[in-house]
C-alpha cells in the first residue's frame, strides 16, 4: 500500500483550509489564515495555526521548517486526494457502484450546462 492510501481522510474543517493551500500554493500560516477570512470574517489566526499543526502531525500537510515562519503544504494533490475520497463514498454509499453514484448525482443535481458537458465528455471517451 502507498504512502497516498494510508493518510487519513481531512475533516470538513480540514478540507476547507486544503481548498485554500491548493489554491495558494506551499504557504505560511499568515498567508492561509488571511486566504480563509475571505469566506469565514470570524476565522482566528491561533485556529488556522493549531489546525495545520494538527494536519501536520496527521501527514494530511508538509512543513518546511527552513524559515522562521513554517511553511505549509498538502500532502496529497487535490485529484488524488477527491478521487480516493470519492472510493470511500462509491462504496459506503453506493454499494462499490460508480453508475449508482452518477445516477444519484445527475438526478437534480446537475444543470443543463453540465449535463451538455458530461455528455461531450462520454462522447470523446467512445473514439
Amino acid at each position: 500500500m502507498t504512502q497516498k492510501n494510508i493518510l487519513p481522510k481531512p475533516t470538513a474543517a480540514e478540507l476547507n483550509l486544503l481548498k485554500v493551500l491548493w489554491q495558494l500554493g506551499p504557504s505560511t500560516a499568515k498567508q492561509v489564515h488571511a486566504a480563509a477570512q475571505t469566506e469565514r470574517p470570524d476565522l482566528a489566526y491561533a485556529t488556522v495555526l493549531r489546525q495545520l499543526q494538527i494536519m501536520h502531525t496527521k501527514g494530511i500537510l508538509t512543513r518546511d521548517e527552513d524559515q522562521r515562519s513554517h511553511v505549509y503544504a498538502p500532502a496529497q494533490q487535490q485529484d488524488d486526494l477527491q478521487t480516493n475520497l470519492l472510493k470511500d463514498l462509491i462504496q459506503k454509499v453506493f454499494a462499490g457502484s460508480g453508475k449508482a453514484l452518477v445516477m444519484a448525482a445527475l438526478r437534480g443535481h446537475v444543470s443543463k450546462q453540465e449535463r451538455a458537458e458530461i455528455e461531450t465528455f462520454l462522447n470523446e471517451d467512445k473514439s
